[in-house]
């Protein structure tokens, strides 16, 4: 079940919704709590505020001449957390009241930012030493989404991830993976073992039959060409179960 974050903070009484400013001079209260806002990351950093307040400071550089707290506030109680609301599409983005191009787009480039940051921190890194890197950058860019993905680490001799790629979207339970097709990928890469990973919208990391029977397939195929199946996570919203330390590898 999503966590939904609670507002301490109670409207003003006459703004309900977002409110307007004329161009030039933003009304005390809104100036105020940006600054206080503003002032507050940056004494005590991310930690200092929650989701809501950090997607507040986000909306700031969107919406330079209202009072954004509404917005953040539809924003929350649609999708949850911050982590969905980045991962929703921009159909879903723009349905929300208050939210227009530049909102939408400033949101997505955040998110395409997050993921850029963490799959730096993989490639052409050495698998072992960066697992917990592998972790995160897996569910920074799987664990909120609503349908299905199928991603594949392509590892070098060395264990050296040389390669990411998303190889299949699906459903919100079913990604149709094609076992040849992820061994003929990997020897046009010349890679040397291989990492799969995919996402459970549902939230619940464990694995399906039809989950547990594509894995094994994937395995005999790699075994007969001379390639390693190190793994195979599913990711789920707060946790991943690994194939190799459940036993089903």
């Amino acid at each position: 079940m999503t966590r939904r974050t609670s507002f301490a903070e109670r409207p003003l009484p006459l703004f309900q919704g977002a409110v307007p400013v004329a161009a030039g001079k933003l009304p005390s209260y809104i100036k105020d709590h940006r600054k206080r806002l503003r002032s507050r990351f940056m004494e005590g950093g991310a930690d200092a505020v929650p989701d809501y307040e950090m997607l507040e400071l986000l909306l700031f550089r969107s919406i330079p001449r209202q009072d954004v707290k509404p917005l953040a506030r539809r924003l929350m109680d649609r999708f949850g957390d911050l982590g969905c609301i980045m991962a929703a599409s921009p159909a879903q983005l723009l349905e929300i009241d208050g939210v227009g191009e530049a909102v939408m787009q400033d949101l997505k480039i955040v998110e395409a930012t997050a993921h850029r940051i963490a799959r730096a921190r993989v490639l052409q890194r050495h698998v072992v030493s960066s697992w917990d890197a592998v972790l995160d950058y897996c569910h920074t860019t799987m664990a909120h989404r609503e349908t299905e993905q199928f991603r594949i680490l392509f590892l070098d001799r060395k264990n050296t991830v040389i390669a990411d790629e998303e190889q299949a979207k699906g459903t919100v339970d079913h990604v149709p993976v094609y076992p040849r097709e992820v061994v003929k990928r990997a020897l046009a890469l010349n890679a040397s073992a291989l990492i799969l990973v995919h996402n459970h919208p549902s939230g619940d990391p464990t694995p399906s039959d039809s989950d547990i029977a594509m894995t094994a397939q994937i395995n005999d195929a790699c075994v007969a060409l001379g390639l390693t199946l190190h793994d195979h996570l599913i990711i789920g919203k707060s946790a991943e179960l690994s194939f190799r330390q459940a036993g089903y590898l």
